[in-house]
């Protein structure tokens, strides 16, 4: 057995390292703070990698010598096939990884999702989805900040956006872009009627420190009003929430989480910058393949995936992945659609 080149790509990686760190040796190293942490960072992720191929690496020496055991009756085909299965797992895992390549895929993510047509049902979907995110965030290690919420008439949510913190978040959520079907025996109706219910999820790119955003204030219009829904006394009485708008993109952005007015504005201009290069990045994917970087419409047409309750199963239209435990994937059990998804999109 042996460990493919293309997916770690080690002697390049290796080699990268050691020019990177000998820069950090130079006295003005940090003189730039912006130039100094992007490198620090693309040291820390080639130090991943190198850490990865060395763990499969270890894995497949060991078992050449629990081969050299089995020959001499000292260990089972079983304890053999086990670590054999063992190392497998891990190249599958790694190939997973390799797809997150992009210079945009290991910066957080700001996630969307806003209910479709149908009332309190569509309402009631997106709250589900909110949590079914939310739980895979918490289940993988990420921090989950609410950014903006707006609570539905009767039930659910009519919107919400959430800023997904930690490594790769935005490569493992930038798939989930598009329309989220729900179909269940409804529970605000009082004949059980089957009903089907529709959300539009987005997914945005965090712009950390590391990447510059040109914004001209003379740009920007800006609203303040007062808040909706859960939040104090004091939110709900004040105008500390903020709508501001970019003139040239027409790109929206509110905040009405935060306790101040300044907060306020910094989160939402903060979701605007993200905006503008996730738009930047959609320009770039429409230049290499015009068709399947359109922007998604909430409509039949722009499914990703379907989650049919009442018999049992979730599939994701793009890549054909289906579960038949949709409990499961309510309760944030993600990651096999994400992988699916991005294995899919690298073919």
């Amino acid at each position: 057995m042996k460990l493919s080149g293309d997916i770690f790509d080690i002697a390049n990686k290796i080699e990268q390292i050691k020019d990177d760190e000998a820069k950090t040796l130079a006295p003005d190293f940090w003189n730039d703070q912006l130039k100094a942490q992007a490198l620090m960072k693309e040291i820390k992720q080639n130090k991943h990698w190198v850490a990865l191929y060395k763990s499969v690496d270890t894995k497949i020496n060991d078992l050449k010598v629990l081969r050299e055991f089995q020959e001499i009756g000292e260990a089972t085909d079983e304890e053999l096939d086990t670590q054999y299965q063992i190392i497998i797992d891990e190249l599958d895992e790694n190939e997973f990884k390799s797809t997150l390549k992009n210079e945009e895929d290991n910066l957080n993510a700001i996630i969307e999702i806003n209910a479709g047509a149908g009332g309190t049902e569509a309402c009631d979907w997106a709250n589900m989805l909110m949590r079914m995110y939310t739980m895979w965030a918490n289940k993988n290690g990420y921090k989950i900040t609410e950014l903006d919420y707006q609570a539905g008439d009767v039930a659910g949510i009519k919107s919400v956006a959430l800023e997904i913190s930690g490594d790769y978040a935005y490569g493992m959520l930038k798939g989930e872009n598009g329309v989220h079907r729900l179909v269940r025996i409804s529970p605000f109706n009082a004949q059980g009627k089957r009903m089907t219910s529709f959300c539009s999820v987005f997914v945005h790119p965090v712009v950390d420190d590391s990447i510059e955003i040109e914004i001209n204030p003379a740009d920007l219009e800006w609203d303040v009003f007062r808040a909706q829904g859960a939040g104090g006394q004091h939110i709900n009485k004040t105008e500390s929430a903020v709508r501001v708008r970019h003139l040239p993109s027409g790109i929206v952005c509110e905040c009405q989480t935060q306790r101040s007015q300044i907060q306020n504005r910094e989160t939402a201009l903060k979701m605007l910058k993200s905006k503008l290069y996730e738009a930047e990045l959609q320009k770039q994917l429409e230049a290499r393949d015009a068709i399947e970087a359109q922007k998604m419409k909430n409509e039949w047409g722009s499914q990703i995936r379907s989650y049919v309750l009442d018999d049992r199963w979730v599939k994701d239209l793009r890549s054909g992945y289906k579960v038949t435990n949709p409990d499961n994937v309510l309760d944030g059990d993600l990651n096999g659609f994400f992988k699916a998804y991005l294995l899919h999109k690298s073919e």
